[in-house]
């Protein structure tokens, strides 16, 4: 309907702005909760006191019953003005234009006009509300303006019964005001709520993918390590114990350092304890990086040219270090026995760092011939398959606002080039 004000009532639990904003015991709070018995108070009140004073007002001649069929006419309809309100105060007003006609003059009971204005003052806006108002100022003007003398009334006692309706107009517009007011309030705190609760979850989200990758590249990396030394071992324990001996050394250093990341990342996780003093591993352990991954049997170079910076964020240390991380590990995994050669590039240029690890192993070709493991094709010598292992690269980068690209060489091989920003001037 035009102008009307949508004031459909729901139980919500009383939690957060609702709870705040009418809780149990503040003052009213049980009339709101039992407006109903308030309205039957009401009408029942008016009802009562109209019969004993309405005699002096009732012509000689009014048809029979209509003693108390009028002040039922203009009470009555009001118990239900809550759930129909124009049609109470199109009820409440035809009651009264009855009383009109039939020569009755003004009546306690006539204050259920004001009440029934009131209450579309409140349900309505003003394209519905002012014409209501106007048409009890007209039956005011109607039934008293011409019998003033009749009833003993005064243009000043006219004047205040006008001013009486526009006053219920008045109150009731303010009271839809204020409540409009205080429900676009209680709104924006619940869109507040929702919002906040959307970063949690988006920052909950980004925190669980930073923990995803950490634990693939840790446990990517170890294990695969883990697994090839251990190969190694087994088919060299008989015919060269001592260099099974130094594999299984290897071995037991790569899941040791393995499981001191993963006691990092746990601690982290444990609410309230902080995690252990060492620092996570950065650019600075590289070379540390570079000599497991050849006591693995894997030939890597490392090649560092220009000066790092002075003092790199420690997430951008992290990210170097697990592009390295991973582009080895997917080497070791991939590349195949043609690989003979994995060089790992750190060049370090005013403003950025950039990060190359290429080899001369299948390329591409392991995403065609179905040796992949679980993780898919998805680094250095592994071609551009869908695991985790570029994607992880690729987010890192991404975060730190840099560039990543990885793909097949020229000639054979695969290539993995991270360029970071290092927050210096270029």
């Amino acid at each position: 309907m035009t102008g009307e004000t949508r004031t459909t009532r729901t139980r919500r639990p009383r939690h957060g702005a609702q709870a705040v904003a009418d809780p149990d015991g503040a003052p009213g709070a049980w009339l709101r909760r039992h407006q109903w018995a308030f309205d039957a108070l009401l009408t029942a009140a008016v009802f009562a006191y109209n019969l004993p004073v309405q005699a002096g007002y009732l012509p000689a001649d009014l048809p029979s019953g209509a003693w108390l069929l009028l002040p039922l006419g203009l009470c009555a309809p009001y118990l239900l003005r809550r759930r129909y309100p124009l049609p109470v105060f199109g009820a409440v007003l035809l009651a009264a234009w009855v009383q009109t006609a039939l020569g009755v003059g003004p009546l306690a009971a006539d204050v259920m006009a004001a009440f029934a204005l009131y209450n579309v003052a409140v349900r309505f806006r003003w394209p519905v509300s002012v014409p209501a108002a106007g048409a009890v100022v007209l039956w005011l003007l109607v039934s008293l303006g011409p019998r003033l003398d009749e009833y003993h009334l005064s243009i000043g006692d006219l004047g205040l019964l006008l001013l009486a309706a526009v006053w219920a107009w008045t109150w009731g517009t303010l009271v839809r005001v204020r409540g409009e007011h205080t429900a676009g309030l209680r709104e924006r705190a619940l869109q507040l709520e929702r919002e906040k609760e959307a970063r949690a979850r988006i920052a909950a989200a980004a925190e669980r993918a930073r923990i995803a990758r950490e634990i693939h590249d840790v446990v990517s990396h170890g294990l695969s390590a883990v697994v090839l030394l251990s190969e190694g071992a087994a088919l060299k324990v008989r015919s060269e114990p001592e260099r099974a001996e130094q594999a299984m050394l290897a071995v037991r250093d790569a899941g040791r350092g393995a499981l001191a990341e993963m006691r990092r990342m746990l601690d982290v996780l444990r609410s309230g304890e902080p995690g252990p003093d060492a620092p996570p591993p950065g650019a600075a352990r590289i070379e540390h990086l570079v000599e497991e991954a050849r006591a693995s049997g894997l030939p890597v170079r490392l090649t560092t040219a220009g000066e790092p910076a002075e003092e790199p964020p420690a997430g951008l240390a992290l990210a170097v270090y697990r592009v390295v991380q991973e582009a080895l590990t997917n080497a070791r995994r991939h590349a195949g026995p043609r690989l003979s050669r994995v060089d790992v590039e750190l060049r370090h240029r005013p403003g950025e760092v950039e990060v190359r690890v290429a080899d001369d192993g299948r390329g591409a070709d392991a995403a065609r011939d179905g040796t992949d493991s679980a993780d898919g094709v998805d680094g250095a010598g592994g071609g551009t398959g869908g695991g985790h292992g570029l994607a992880g690269m690729r987010e890192r980068v991404a975060a730190h606002n840099g560039r990543f690209r990885a793909g097949p060489r020229p000639g054979g091989g695969f290539e993995v080039v991270a360029v970071l920003p290092t927050g210096g001037k270029k």
